[in-house]
């Protein structure tokens, strides 16, 4: 079997491929996929751009243009390859359906949806807004998830479930917890480290570290 990796200086990468090579072995029927997607990939942008891609093709976004997209975003840009390790590192590690990073990369939607928002999110601060709400609307239609591409998100942020998210033009910090259901509407500002309850509905900004809950959310 032939595959391509360059996993030097990430661990997060080599630790995909790790627990990939252990999955392809173990299931027959994953084989392909997983070395087609994972172990043929060079980086884990793009791994990423072949995950994203299958999900939200369409006649206009066909899988080679969303795969370009995502390495232009992603993989371009050593901020925004760090975020989305990040994401990955906050679902691994808070996550109860993760025991490791395989499953949330190729599965878990709530990781998948934000790092579609973050190529909208450069699409939109390209100028180029209109393809931003294209691709803002098919995340919402396969996800679940309708956030806006002109938020400021930052990294480490953790969409428990994920169905039902609405994010505004909000400015969100890091380590940032949001659960399933939650909308958190208008300009307002999510401090560092805040998590908000499944369900909430947020209008007003929130202090680093606090946690918020009910409709409208107060802080508990």
């Amino acid at each position: 079997m032939s595959t391509v990796s360059n996993t030097s200086g990430d661990p997060i990468w080599t630790a995909i491929r790790a627990e990939t090579w252990s999955e392809q072995e173990r299931d027959a029927y994953l084989r392909q996929y997983l070395v087609t997607t994972i172990l043929k990939s060079k980086r884990l942008e793009d791994a990423l751009g072949l995950v994203l891609s299958a999900r939200l093709k369409t006649e206009c976004l066909i899988p080679e243009l969303l795969h370009s997209l995502v390495n232009q975003a992603l993989g371009q840009n050593a901020a925004a390859g760090e975020a989305v390790r990040r994401d990955l590192q906050a679902v691994r590690d808070r996550d109860p359906e993760a025991d490791g990073y395989l499953v949330p990369f190729l599965f878990i939607r709530g990781f998948q949806a934000l790092q579609c928002y973050r190529v909208a999110n450069w699409l939109w601060n390209q100028g180029r807004q209109l393809l931003a709400h294209h691709l803002q609307n098919r995340t919402c239609e396969v996800f679940g998830v309708d956030i806006h591409p002109a938020a400021r998100i930052g990294s480490g942020i953790l969409l428990h479930h994920a169905v039902g998210v609405v994010i505004g033009e909000a400015v969100i910090g890091n380590d940032v917890e949001i659960g399933a259901g939650a909308k958190v509407l208008g300009q307002i500002e999510i401090g560092a480290g805040v998590k908000i309850e499944a369900g909430s509905v947020v209008l007003e900004s929130v202090p680093a570290g606090s946690t918020v809950i009910g409709v409208p959310a107060r802080i508990v």
